[in-house]
């Protein structure tokens, strides 16, 4: 029975973000997304990392377009792609093309990346304090950050994203930081 309360709470705030997203102009997150690829551009974890997994942002969220292709000339940048019900690491190279995987999602047309990584950046429907990270439901990022049980991750969120209280259940992955405006 808590489960599907849980499932519900997170069904109910997944709702309440995606009407939020709705009332701020792309202007607005644009705007915001500037400021937090500038603070993640100045993050110690970031700035200390030499393999980093960025993500290919979808329109709603946090935009990290203009950065990944910004620094895969800097530092080594990994990207996510979906195969199936997993996340497979692809690296981006400046001189690699994007193609639109699943979901819509750009990925690097490119081989798997099967190195270690220093830093995992993650996108999220909703973080709250504690580093409780609200994603689409599918648990790609929860398994995949599984994996991956040592790298530092940052989660990166609209200020309206970042939550009091997100519920949680036992498979649910931490972030160890979130950059918000």
């Amino acid at each position: 029975m808590a489960k599907s309360q849980q499932s519900m709470e997170k069904k109910e705030l997944r709702q309440y973000i995606r009407q939020q997203k709705k009332l701020r102009t792309p202007e607005e997150l644009a705007q915001q997304s500037i400021a937090i690829m500038q603070k993640l551009a100045v993050h110690p974890l970031f700035v200390k990392a030499q393999r980093v997994m960025l993500y290919a942002s979808l329109p709603d969220e946090v935009q990290t377009l203009d950065f990944v292709q910004e620094w895969c000339t800097k530092k080594q940048v990994i990207l996510p792609t979906v195969v199936g019900d997993d996340i497979i690491p692809v690296e981006m190279r400046a001189e690699d093309s994007m193609r639109v995987g699943d979901y819509n999602i750009l990925e690097p047309d490119s081989e798997p990346y099967e190195g270690p990584l220093d830093l995992i950046v993650v996108p999220g429907m909703a973080f709250d304090r504690e580093g409780h990270r609200l994603g689409r439901g599918k648990g790609y990022y929860d398994r995949f950050l599984a994996l991956y049980p040592d790298v530092p991750t940052i989660g990166l969120c609209f200020d309206f994203q970042y939550v009091e209280q997100i519920p949680v259940e036992p498979h649910d992955k931490l972030v160890d930081c979130v950059l918000t405006v």
